[in-house]
């Protein structure tokens, strides 16, 4: 008999927050496949207890999303990936990645957190997790082993959490959520035998990052410009062929290939937005021209720049996703 999470509601819980959910502030719904968050006024955190029969059909958001059947399992299928989620099993979306939804039972429960990637990004130390969060992320006792009970838990917490009215209700959702970012980034830094991170002492570690936190902080400024290797190299105080080995051990990224995915990143956001021609997205993006950025966008997507604007400009209609029934 297939078992629930070990980690779980009460059914009262569940009941009260399903109620919850039909309230306007908590409705969420899809212009054609662009899936159009309604955050909870004044919030940048959504939490959505789904018990719904529904599938979600490809669609796509800059938010990161977090998949967690508590019921029996859920069918996930972002790019030319597909997951088969066990009850217990975690999923991490990273955002701007189409993904389809399918329960694998008409009487499955799962929870469903959405997160401001714009919020995370700011803060130092999330550009070293992006290695770890281009692409989706199963987190259970097979991949994490003993840090899913630190990491479950947490989750449950932040779904209650969320339902209150405290007046530090984001503050603790966030709270528990960058806990969780930050042992994720620390597990997965210490299981990479290329992470210079990981091997050496504290001292120089600091040392380090805060001339690496330079570098970032001037990519996030200067991404769309046209950046040298050794204009980054000269602003950590590093030769071009020592800091070229730091930025691969450290981010998982050659500093090329880390450059092109903050490029993509913004003109995916950009996508999502009428108006603006494919050729103006590239050059605001950094690119030199529009045949570099589709060859890339391609490479790093899976398909082209007009196809990502497809899976939500193909309708003019808002279509609200189905409620509790």
């Amino acid at each position: 008999m297939e078992q629930s999470a070990k980690y779980n509601l009460d059914k009262e819980q569940v009941a009260r927050y399903i109620q919850q959910r039909l309230d306007a502030n908590y409705r969420k719904g899809i212009n054609s496949n662009y899936e159009l968050i309604v955050y909870i006024p004044e919030t940048s955190i959504r939490v959505w207890v789904n018990n719904d029969d529904v599938s979600y059909a490809l669609h796509v958001h800059q938010a990161i999303e977090i998949i967690y059947p508590l019921e029996h399992g859920y069918q996930v299928s972002v790019g030319t990936e597909e997951y088969i989620l066990k009850a217990g099993d975690i999923l991490i979306i990273p955002s701007g990645e189409p993904h389809h939804l399918v329960p694998v039972t008409p009487d499955g429960l799962r929870l469903i957190f959405m997160v401001d990637v714009n919020i995370l990004s700011k803060l130092r130390g999330f550009s070293y997790l992006t290695a770890y969060l281009s692409s989706p992320a199963i987190l259970n006792y097979d991949t994490i082993g003993p840090l899913y009970d630190e990491i479950a838990p947490l989750l449950i917490k932040i779904c209650k959490d969320f339902f209150t009215v405290d007046i530090f209700r984001e503050m603790t959702v966030y709270s528990d959520l960058l806990v969780i970012l930050s042992k994720y980034g620390h597990f997965r830094m210490a299981q990479d035998d290329n992470s210079l991170l990981s091997e050496i002492d504290s001292k120089r570690q600091s040392n380090l990052m805060a001339r690496l936190n330079v570098v970032f902080d001037y990519l996030d400024e200067h991404y769309t410009e046209d950046i040298s290797l050794e204009k980054l190299a000269d602003i950590a105080g590093f030769s071009k062929f020592h800091f070229s080995r730091l930025f691969k051990q450290c981010t998982g990224h050659n500093f090329y290939d880390y450059l092109c995915y903050r490029r993509i990143k913004n003109a995916e956001a950009m996508l999502l937005k009428p108006g603006i021609s494919i050729t103006e997205i590239a050059l605001y993006s950094g690119f030199s021209s529009l045949s570099t950025f589709n060859r890339t966008f391609k490479k790093l997507k899976n398909c082209t720049p007009t196809e990502y604007r497809s899976l939500y400009n193909d309708g003019e209609q808002m279509h609200p996703i189905p409620e509790d029934n």
